[in-house]
């Protein structure tokens, strides 16, 4: 058989094979997983049941294989803005803005029955990890440059932005998201809060102050 039109059958099987991971995802977090059939998908899909069962057996199989694609896009993101970006203090912020961004255009997943089973995923745990490692590793770097607070660890500081970030999911706006990555910045930023000397006085201070110059 000729290589083109192997290339063309393999092209075409990814196109199916996309869609029916996408058309999956959209009916699952509609109506529900376990309102999901396999003739439902064939059907949006525009394919036999026969054929969607040569790629798939089940509607678990097709959200998890869904579910492992948009970690592993996500994932690719982050890297590649880390990559495009020069200096440390740029970078974690380049890549905080990213996830959050990615946080809360996900955010019709959350709170969703689809939600719940996709996070009993194994793959979740594995990403999880591999995306704290890089805020990790970022804030380390970030430390040596000066442009991160250096008296918490990067480990802890990695789990603040996370948990931190992944309340973007429940805002309106991407301002507002821009909004919640500028508070996380600035405190790991904050790395030298102000001694009792440097304070401003309080008002009580100040009218101490009066006092006493007023008595002598």
């Amino acid at each position: 058989m000729p290589k083109l039109w192997n290339e063309t059958i393999e092209a075409h099987r990814r196109a199916v094979r996309d869609a029916i991971l996408n058309t999956t995802a959209e009916l699952a977090a509609e109506h529900g997983v376990r309102s999901v059939t396999m003739s439902q998908i064939a059907e949006q899909v525009g394919i036999g049941r026969a054929t969607l069962y040569k790629y798939f057996p089940d509607v678990e199989a097709i959200l998890l294989t869904w579910h492992d694609r948009q970690i592993s896009e996500h994932l690719g993101q982050l890297a590649e803005i880390r990559d495009q970006t020069d200096g440390a203090g740029e970078q974690l912020e380049a890549v905080l803005r990213a996830f959050a961004h990615i946080s809360r255009h996900s955010r019709r997943h959350h709170g969703t029955e689809l939600a719940a089973f996709l996070h009993q995923d194994e793959r979740v745990v594995h990403a999880q990890q591999q995306l704290h490692g890089m805020i990790r590793d970022l804030l380390a770097e970030g430390t040596q440059t000066g442009d991160v607070r250096d008296d918490v660890s990067p480990d802890e500081l990695a789990t603040y932005c996370l948990h931190a970030l992944t309340a973007a999911a429940a805002l309106p706006s991407d301002a507002a998201a821009d909004r919640l990555v500028a508070v996380t910045l600035s405190g790991l930023r904050d790395m030298h809060p102000a001694s009792d000397a440097q304070k401003p006085a309080t008002r009580h201070e100040h009218h101490g102050h009066r006092a006493r110059h007023s008595g002598h």
